[in-house]
């Protein structure tokens, strides 16, 4: 049952539709829960606009910044590609520069999914376009403001959001500018929905045109993609530990864990400042590079290292 059940979940994990509904579910979620404890127009000339343009864009920005951030291919493909110490003598072939634009493509697509969701769910609502847009209503065609001033005009524009008490007819153009503004964000909405809706028809019909693959060898260049990080990942976590446990046993003169404990190392002032300063991968003329912050020093105990080492007895 549990191994039926992790097929189901892996399978739906590697689902681009189900991943895609599942952010767009939760965007929605998300969008009501933040609009109802949050958002309040103030009401107020010259703050309208900003206010309800901020709720409507500034969310879908950091969706998308972090739909491209949270992406692990995003930074593989920055990594291999746009990394400053690649060797300068490894060039890129035009196949390898046909598939990172396809990887590109699809990391775009499942990045622009929650800030689209955003933008269509609060067009649809309505809210944050109806404050936004409050100062700018047309309302010369009502002759309650004919001997009205501009600068009253607007303050009364303004406070239409918040439903103030009014008079009768001042409530009746309050209430069809309201229809107006929902009217407008609406048809905004759909709009958005469809032209999102052709670009993701069309980018997959062009991807699929360029691509250099099949659909069996898409199928599996994806296979292997992924199974490349996930036993990459189980192999660097297994060298990582083993390298570690060497580096500490170098440093101190035994393993943690270890209960037949014979020998210990009293590490050096010098072994301390070494391992307080961090390398980096790779990095200079050093062809193996650095893996570890224990410090060199600790690699090179030789004989008379070992010879200070204290013995303990039971």
């Amino acid at each position: 049952m549990c191994s039926t059940l992790n097929s189901i979940v892996s399978s739906l994990q590697r689902n681009g539709i189900f991943i895609n509904s599942l952010i767009a579910a939760l965007t929605v979620g998300g969008q009501q829960l933040f609009s109802s404890s949050t958002f309040s127009c103030p009401c107020q000339v010259g703050k309208n606009f900003y206010y309800g343009s901020a709720f409507l864009v500034i969310p879908a920005l950091i969706l998308l910044i972090a739909g491209f951030a949270l992406r692990s291919q995003m930074w593989t493909i920055t990594g291999e590609y746009c990394c400053s110490c690649v060797p300068p003598y490894r060039r890129i072939s035009p196949l390898e520069c046909k598939l990172a634009c396809l990887r590109f493509f699809s990391i775009t697509g499942r990045a622009v999914v929650a800030p689209l969701t955003w933008l269509a769910v609060t067009l649809l609502t309505g809210t944050y376009y109806e404050c936004a847009a409050s100062e700018f209503a047309s309302v010369d065609h009502y002759p309650i403001f004919d001997n009205v001033s501009a600068s009253k005009r607007e303050e009364i524009l303004a406070g239409f959001p918040c439903c103030k008490s009014a008079p009768s007819d001042v409530i009746l153009v309050r209430d069809e500018i309201a229809l107006l503004h929902r009217y407008q964000s609406q048809m905004l909405g759909w709009i958005l929905i469809t032209l999102a809706t052709i670009a993701v028809l069309v980018s997959c019909c062009v991807a699929r045109c360029c691509s250099p693959l099949t659909s069996l060898q898409h199928c599996y260049w994806t296979s292997h993609l992924r199974n490349e990080r996930e036993l990459f990942e189980q192999a660097a976590e297994q060298h990582s530990r083993l390298l570690i446990m060497h580096r500490i046993k170098q440093l101190f003169g035994f393993i943690p864990g270890s209960e037949d404990v014979k020998h210990i190392r009293i590490p050096s002032c010098q072994d301390w400042k070494d391992i307080s300063v961090p390398t980096l991968l790779c990095m200079g003329d050093d062809l193996r590079g650095h893996y570890s912050s224990l410090g060199n020093r600790v690699d090179e105990d030789n004989e008379e290292d070992r010879s200070r080492d204290i013995e303990l007895k039971p």
